[in-house]
């Protein structure tokens, strides 16, 4: 298999996506197994150079993918006009080209001038004061590409997926029903056997109410919907247990005998998963026909400019999306010529 190009959003221009991205490929070891290709602008990179004194780091300046060289880490210069920076403040600007570069880079991996896309953090609120649709990273892609979308958060400690992502509190209850938890878990499945390598997940499957409902005195929704829904999962042959109590899930213990959880809502996995595994976590877009990670950080205003953020999730982040590629590369050809076997008469 050839080098993998990895296209690069660039994220908020006024946080620490450019910082990490420079950092990362500041070591030439990442180019042994990728060519990097972001989608920003020379000028605003000098700008982040300067500030964070990394002036002996270059990119190598490209106008069109098909220049990028497989050994350095290329910038798409997309614009180049005079961009202001303020370091550590939200601005409609900035959220223009934030966006601006997502598209272009989508583009690219639907012309497959890139195999896949990392996403550096953005302000979402920036970006929608001139695109007011705009939720975000996984609901722009999977407008954009095939599949239905399933964010997988994960690292060495843990894989755990969500029935319900961005939504309120108050609509989770209506989202958790037979139908929804057992196609999450059916994606769930599909992706750790697809982008990991790994024949017969194990899933956990978590409680909905304090305690799994204990016994139905502290709700329902385990007795009615979850455990039926495991059941059913079971007899086609999927491995799914629960459901479990997350307040005492998440020990060692558990997290060692299960390849992927299933969480009801965002907080309830979010909460442990950033707790244990902030530094080197990555965001896994799953579900869809293109590959797409991003560090689980946000744009972290509070320490923009500072040279002092931490680059370990990104590079996760490029690790993660390159090893998926060639999982997937995997799993299609050796599932692209299935034997057929004849019964003799």
């Amino acid at each position: 298999m050839s080098k993998i190009k990895v296209g690069i959003s660039i994220g908020d221009l006024n946080g620490i996506g450019l910082e990490t991205i420079i950092k990362t490929f500041k070591d030439s070891r990442m180019m042994d197994f990728c060519t990097p290709i972001i989608f920003g602008s020379s000028k605003v990179a000098a700008i982040h150079r300067k500030a964070l004194e990394m002036q002996d780091f270059n990119f190598n300046i490209i106008n069109k993918t098909e220049d990028a060289h497989p050994k350095k880490a290329n910038l798409l210069n997309i614009w180049k006009d005079e961009v202001e920076i303020n370091f550590g403040k939200a601005t409609t600007r900035s959220g223009e080209l934030s966006f601006d570069s997502l598209k272009q880079a989508t583009q690219a991996l639907k012309d497959k001038k890139i195999d896949v896309l990392v996403t550096a953090p953005i302000n979402k609120a920036s970006i929608q004061e001139k695109v007011s649709g705009f939720i975000g990273h996984t609901e722009f892609l999977q407008g954009n590409f095939e599949g239905e979308s399933l964010m997988i958060m994960l690292s060495e400690v843990m894989r755990i997926a969500f029935v319900t992502g961005h939504v309120a509190l108050t609509e989770v209850k209506k989202a958790i029903t037979n139908e929804n938890i057992y196609a999450k878990t059916v994606q769930l499945n599909t992706s750790l056997i697809q982008d990991f390598g790994i024949r017969k997940p194990k899933i956990a499957i978590l409680g909905l109410n304090p305690h799994a409902g204990e016994e139905g005195m502290l709700g329902t929704e385990e007795n009615d919907i979850i455990t039926p829904t495991i059941k059913k999962l079971k007899e086609e042959g999927i491995m799914a247990f629960g459901p479990y109590p997350a307040d005492s899930f998440f020990i060692n213990k558990n997290l060692q005998q299960f390849d992927g959880i299933l969480s009801m809502y965002h907080d309830q996995g979010l909460t442990a998963f950033k707790t244990l595994c902030f530094s080197e976590g990555v965001n896994y877009t799953a579900g869809l026909n293109i590959v797409r990670t991003s560090p689980v950080h946000g744009t972290a205003y509070e320490i923009a400019g500072q040279g002092i953020a931490d680059e370990q999730s990104f590079r996760e982040a490029i690790y993660l999306a390159c090893d998926i590629f060639k999982k997937r590369a995997e799993f299609q050809e050796l599932n692209k010529n299935p034997l057929v076997f004849k019964t003799r008469k």
